[in-house]
């Protein structure tokens, strides 16, 4: 994927994100910010992917996802690039999940998030199978590097405005999440989803890198 990067910030990406379904279900309080996703039983009683999900052909090994997105999902200029300024990354850990980062411009309320989703091994599987049914965005992406994935919210369709997450997966047990929301500065502007797509093909990068993929 060309990245044709979007200051989110200027404009604000802004303020919360992750969620909810990420590899699960819906969020109950359907504002930004909350999480309460309900984990999928295991893959182990599954032939994965199931539920329409597409099969990842060339999978990274799970080791890619050893350490922290807080450490190398996005390197400082990335994160420059996306929020306009360079802040630490801070650790938000959905223990029935996996290990999340939140990014923070506070001057302008812009975040973005990036979960590696380790503690679920159905991978893209438990998106289609869980968060599809409760979405009021859902849009297949074209393989982000090779790797299949697909945006998504279960927000409200104003709040989906601003608001998107994109899930990559990155072998048919795992998946990696990463969210944007825009500011209402932005709304009207570019549409989050290809805003979030663009930050989810930087993860991709770093994530090969690490592996010498």
């Amino acid at each position: 994927m060309k990245a044709r990067v979007f200051l989110v910030a200027a404009g604000t990406v802004a303020a919360s994100v992750l969620l909810a379904a990420c590899s699960g279900g819906a969020a109950p309080n359907s504002g930004p910010g909350s999480t309460g996703a309900s984990v999928p039983s295991s893959a182990a009683e599954k032939t994965l992917p199931y539920a329409g999900a597409p099969k990842v052909e060339n999978p990274l090994p799970v080791s890619v996802l050893a350490g922290h997105p807080c450490d190398d999902a996005l390197t400082p200029d990335q994160v420059g690039r996306i929020l306009v300024q360079k802040p630490q990354g801070k650790h938000d850990d959905e223990p029935s999940l996996g290990p999340q980062c939140h990014w923070l411009n506070s001057d302008a309320g812009a975040v973005a998030t990036v979960m590696y989703v380790t503690k679920v091994s159905d991978g893209l599987s438990a998106v289609y199978a869980n968060s599809k049914p409760q979405s009021t965005v859902w849009r297949p992406l074209p393989p982000i590097q090779g790797f299949p994935a697909v945006a998504h919210s279960n927000l409200s369709k104003d709040t989906a405005k601003e608001f998107c997450q994109v899930s990559v997966g990155i072998s048919d047990q795992h998946d990696v999440d990463v969210s944007v929301t825009l500011g209402q500065s932005k709304v009207g502007g570019p549409d989050p989803c290809d805003v979030t797509a663009q930050v989810a093909d930087m993860v991709v990068t770093n994530l090969k890198q690490k592996v010498g993929a």
